[in-house]
């Protein structure tokens, strides 16, 4: 039995809410102004406290919001990149439906008309499955807590969710893709990822020492993920799991040209053996920029504007007028911004740098390298380069 405890002191009179947890304790839900809100506050602590009690009638009155937000997700164990996404999902699509209803209250009917309206709302069959296994955990834990009698995600169906077919890629359309990747590290990096099959985490998480140079057996040990740094254990953003999505390692065979051609790569960014195969460093910050400027008057002219007018690539006016984005263009307009920065000219934001710490980050390269590479090559709809 919880009670409000007075506290006086120079700043006035307050109340703390004092009540006793599941081990016995004495604790605090806070303190108050008045002894009617500390009485509350210390009564709604111990509904929580009681919820996880076998055969109390009060356990399954506690409101399902407060069951997620303070019993269940914090004490849930999940992966940091999970536990991400389960709290987006919770608070777009759950939460805001069941939140404010008891967990006793939670009947299979409402989960069937929860379902019926993701699906008016248009979100896609495979996202509410996701939804619905989330919302099964959640009263899976419920149950076997006892704060439940029944399981309302038992019986209750989702839409069907459509097998996607793959996008294979002729041999043609493969040598098309490697020619117009635009530096050596990318291309490494797509034929490590088809010659060994690894996923994207994996691949990125890669070092010399996972790989026997003599006999090409790569063991793949561990895997890489992004996630927030609020969901990260130390507030980085690369989340480092010694083990892959597998749980278990394994060993795979490469080429022997692959296996040649990463130890040139070795060499020529110096790796060491722990040091990533792939790291964010060997790729160029503007992959697509011109090595060397091209004489304009060399250059053709560009697309014809709304109004009829052309104008010749490499040059100011193809990219502010003509709004051309070839790479003579763009190299063309950031000289001449670099060149009035120099002379004090233009008062530019700062810098923008990329959070990582080394690892290369999926939505760079798919953006910076991939797509664009996939354009080039003519490759409609991109295949994906990697799980």
């Amino acid at each position: 039995m919880g009670y409000a405890r007075k506290r006086t002191s120079k700043a006035g009179t307050r109340y703390a809410a004092v009540y006793r947890d599941a081990r016995g304790k004495i604790r605090q839900a806070g303190t108050h102004e008045k002894k009617k809100e500390a009485n509350l506050a210390w009564q709604r602590a111990e509904a929580v406290v009681a919820s996880g009690r076998p055969g109390d009638p009060s356990s399954g009155r506690i409101f399902v919001a407060t069951y997620v937000n303070d019993v269940w997700f914090p004490n849930h164990v999940l992966e940091p990149s999970t536990r991400e996404g389960y709290r987006y999902c919770l608070d777009k699509h759950i939460l805001p439906w069941f939140g404010c209803m008891k967990m006793s209250d939670v009947l299979p009917t409402h989960v069937r008309l929860w379902v019926t309206e993701l699906t008016a709302q248009g979100v896609s069959p495979a996202q509410i499955r996701h939804l619905k296994i989330i919302l099964s955990a959640m009263f899976t834990t419920a149950l076997n807590d006892f704060v439940t009698v029944i399981h309302p995600c038992r019986g209750v169906k989702s839409p069907t969710v459509a097998v996607k077919e793959y996008r294979i890629v002729s041999p043609g359309e493969f040598a098309r893709l490697l020619a117009a990747l635009p530096c050596e590290a990318a291309r490494l990096l797509i034929e490590a990822a088809i010659g060994s099959g690894v996923r994207w985490g994996e691949l990125t998480e890669l070092r010399p020492r996972d790989l026997q140079f003599d006999s090409g057996i790569l063991t793949v040990t561990r895997t890489v993920s992004e996630v927030d740094p609020k969901y990260h254990p130390t507030g980085g953003h690369f989340y480092v799991k010694p083990y892959p999505k597998s749980k278990h390692s394994r060993r795979l065979k490469l080429d022997p040209l692959l296996v040649n051609a990463i130890a040139t790569h070795m060499r020529q960014y110096d790796i060491g053996l722990d040091d990533l195969l792939f790291g964010f460093s060997h790729f160029p910050s503007n992959p697509w920029a011109p090595a060397t400027l091209v004489d304009a008057n060399t250059l053709g002219l560009t697309e014809p504007t709304t109004t009829g007018r052309q104008y010749r690539h490499g040059t100011l006016s193809a990219y502010t007028a003509g709004r051309c984005r070839c790479g003579q263009c763009k190299a063309s307009f950031a000289r001449y911004r670099a060149q009035r920065r120099t002379e004090g000219l233009d008062d530019p934001r700062g810098t923008r740098t990329r959070d990582t710490d080394g690892h290369l980050p999926r939505d760079w390269f798919r953006h910076r390298i991939w797509l664009p590479t996939c354009k080039k090559a003519e490759l409609n709809p991109p295949p994906r380069y990697t799980t």
